[in-house]
C-alpha cells in the first residue's frame, strides 16, 4: 500500500487515502487529505469535514475528537462509503481510537493488497490499481 511520506495517510473523517483513486491515479495526483492543497479538486479542499471548527485547534487530529461524534455530516459520508465502497468510516474510526493508529494501517494493508499481485487495490474502483484483479470483499 502506497503512503505519502510523514504525512498520516487516513483522513480526520477516517478514509484511508492510500486506497482513494485520487491518490493512486498518476496524472493530477491528491496528497491526500492531510497533503497541501496542491493538486486538489475544490470538493477536497472546501470538505466540511476537513475544515470542520474541531479541526482548527491544531490539536484535533480525528472526528472521534469531537463531543458530537458520530455528527451528522459523517453519518451521512459513512452511509455513501459503506454502500458504494465497502468502507466502513465511523468503525475505522472507532478502531484507530481503541486499537491505534498501527493496528488499524496493518488491518487496511490486508484488506486493500491484491492477493494475485501485492498490489493496491482502489477503494473507489474495486479493482487493484496494479493488475485490475477485481476486489473480494
Amino acid at each position: 500500500m502506497k503512503s505519502f511520506g510523514e504525512t498520516l495517510p487516513i483522513a480526520s473523517c477516517g478514509i484511508n487515502c492510500s486506497v482513494c483513486l485520487a491518490f493512486l491515479r498518476e496524472r493530477n495526483k491528491c496528497p491526500g487529505c492531510r497533503g497541501p492543497d496542491d493538486n486538489k479538486t475544490i470538493s477536497r479542499t472546501q470538505c466540511n469535514i476537513k475544515n470542520c471548527e474541531v479541526f482548527q485547534d491544531g490539536k484535533s487530529q480525528f472526528c472521534f475528537d469531537c463531543g458530537s461524534f458520530p455528527c451528522a455530516r459523517l453519518k451521512r459520508l459513512d452511509k455513501r462509503y459503506r454502500t458504494k465502497y465497502h468502507t466502513d468510516l465511523i468503525e475505522n474510526l472507532k478502531t484507530i481510537q481503541e486499537s491505534g493508529i498501527e493496528v488499524f494501517l496493518e488491518n487496511e494493508r490486508s484488506k486493500w493488497t491484491c492477493s494475485k499481485c501485492g498490489g493496491t487495490i482502489c477503494m473507489h474502483e474495486g479493482y487493484c490499481y496494479s493488475c485490475g484483479e477485481p476486489y473480494e470483499k
